[in-house]
Order: C-alpha cells, then sequence, then structure tokens
C-alpha cells in the first residue's frame, strides 16, 4: 500500500517544482522531504522526478503519479469540508408515513429524533400504505408509520411495533360547535367531514355513528387529514381527530371540540423490517410515543 505522507511530500515537490521549495512549505528539512520521496519511488519501483537545471520535473511515471495525487488530495479536501458541516454525515432515519396518519401525529411521533446527541436526518416519504410497504421491503425505508398493522394480505415480511391509541374526538367551528348541544344527537343530519376510505377508523366510525342512531350528512371525504380539517376550520363540516390532538387542533384550527366518540380508538404502529429495532433514532420514536404522546391525554376509556 502506498504510504500517504510520502506520496503528499512527492506531490508538493512536484506543485513547487524543487525539494527545497517543498520543505519550505512544509516546514521540514530538505533532506527529510528528499528521503520521503526516494521512499516512495523504492515503493514504486520507478522514478518520479529527474533534474532539469536547479528544478526538478515529473518522468512520464512522476506525471501519472502526479495526476492520482490530484484526485486523492482532492478528495481528502472535499471530505475534510463536508465533514465540517455534520448534517451531511448524519445517520439517515428513512421514514415512510401513511397518507392516512394525520400529519400532527406524525410530527409528535417524530420530533423527538431532533433531540438526540448525535445528529439524525430524516427522510420522509407520504402515500399509500402498500406503496410504503413495498419500499420497505425492498430496504429503501427503515419504519413505516401506519394508524393499522401490516396487513395479512400483503406479501411483506415485517413486524408491528404499536406506538399506542387515541379515541376519536369531533370538532367543529363555533357555529357549528354551538348547534350541537346533545351529542351525539346532534350528528344527525349534521354536515359531516370524513377520512377517506384507505383509513382505519372510517368503517368504524360509520359503525359507530349506527350504534348511535344518528346519519350525520356526509359532505366531504378525505385523504388527506390536514385538508380535512381546513375545511372543518372554514364551518363546512364537523370532523373527527385522535383526541390525544385535541388542545393542538382546538388552537391551530379554532374549532371547538364537540365529543367523543366513546369505543372507536385510532392506534399508531411503526412497521420495520427487522424484528427488534436497533436504529437508535427509531428506539426514541418508540419511548416517546408511549412516554409522552399516548401517556395520558386521548387514551381509550
Amino acid at each position: 500500500m502506498i504510504n500517504l505522507r510520502h506520496l503528499y511530500y512527492f506531490w508538493t515537490v512536484a506543485k513547487t517544482g524543487s525539494v527545497a521549495a517543498a520543505a519550505e512549505r512544509l516546514h521540514l528539512a530538505p533532506q527529510t522531504v528528499s528521503t520521503q520521496v526516494k521512499l516512495l519511488e523504492d515503493s514504486l519501483g520507478t522514478p518520479l522526478l529527474q533534474p532539469a537545471g536547479r528544478r526538478l520535473k515529473l518522468t512520464p511515471a512522476g506525471s501519472r503519479a502526479a495526476a492520482y495525487a490530484d484526485e486523492i488530495f482532492a478528495l481528502a479536501e472535499a471530505l475534510k469540508t463536508s465533514l465540517r458541516n455534520s448534517g451531511e454525515f448524519a445517520q439517515p432515519l428513512r421514514v415512510g408515513i401513511s397518507d392516512a396518519v394525520p400529519k400532527n401525529v406524525a410530527y409528535r411521533l417524530l420530533a423527538p429524533v431532533t433531540e438526540l446527541a448525535e445528529p439524525v436526518r430524516l427522510v420522509c416519504q407520504e402515500g399509500k400504505l402498500d406503496r410504503l410497504l413495498a419500499e420497505l421491503a425492498l430496504h429503501r425505508l427503515d419504519v413505516v408509520v401506519a394508524d393499522r398493522m401490516l396487513p395479512s394480505t400483503v406479501r411483506v415480511k415485517g413486524y408491528n411495533h404499536r406506538l399506542g391509541e387515541s379515541q376519536l374526538a369531533f370538532f367543529a367551528a363555533a357555529p357549528l360547535a354551538r348547534s350541537c348541544r346533545r351529542f351525539p344527537a346532534c350528528l344527525d343530519g349534521a354536515p359531516m367531514l370524513l377520512p377517506g376510505e384507505d383509513s382505519a377508523s372510517r368503517l368504524r366510525l360509520q359503525e359507530w355513528f349506527e350504534a348511535q342512531g344518528v346519519r350525520p350528512r356526509i359532505v366531504g371525504e378525505f385523504d388527506d387529514a390536514a385538508l380535512m380539517k381546513a375545511f372543518g376550520e372554514a364551518g363546512r363540516g364537523i370532523f373527527p381527530a385522535p383526541a390525544v390532538l385535541a388542545a393542538e387542533v382546538q388552537a391551530q384550527y379554532k374549532v371547538k371540540e364537540i365529543g367523543r366518540a366513546k369505543g372507536v380508538n385510532e392506534a399508531y404502529y411503526a412497521i420495520t423490517a427487522e424484528r427488534r429495532i436497533s436504529h437508535p433514532a427509531l428506539r426514541l420514536v418508540t419511548e416517546a410515543a408511549r412516554d409522552r404522546l399516548f401517556s395520558r391525554s386521548g387514551r381509550p376509556d
């Protein structure tokens, strides 16, 4: 293996044109530089420099060696520059987020990653669960966050790690909230905004409506929970959201909680390709979900 120190001394001589000039730049004795270059020539089995008057010039082999040295030390400098920005080399956590998971929940689950002493770069993708699971199977994702366990119909090897669950609550802008005094009876005939059919809670909500003897007027269905909330904020209908986020939803969208669907709970899972979670950032996500997000508020009765 080539000694990089010997190569660097040779490269400096090639750049400056003489041993004396190279020695001055390197803050070394000329004899030290000359000896190191000779050791490199011996290891390569060919002369790299030859006298040209008072200066030295490259032999044909020396020209090739100098060209390689240019690339080697340019890469070394690029590495040093890049490492100054630790974020560039932070360990990535590649997360797939099912579009049925509310963005507020996804944020609260993943935010603790930014608290790690060792920097982690979050790489987030949002999409349909089946597509994200395919990416997980190809090891393009470290984890998929979903509102359901890995479906048995999907031919992907994976493991479910339960993050927690929350009861669902109903929210409405002030005018609608004032008209809903007797919950859940007030939902009968009321304009309702519901998550799309891909949401695991959609069927359970419809069954709950039937059990309560109410038939809301469904005016909108949304795969994007944030868009559903925006319509709710504008007073277009009542909408469900995890009770664990009640305070946040009310503050952000200027709406009021009008009641909770007892017995209708939305659970969240981290689906991984490995049985045991080894990524330190992902371990923090599961711990924070249990200890912070789902510790008290919004738990099912």
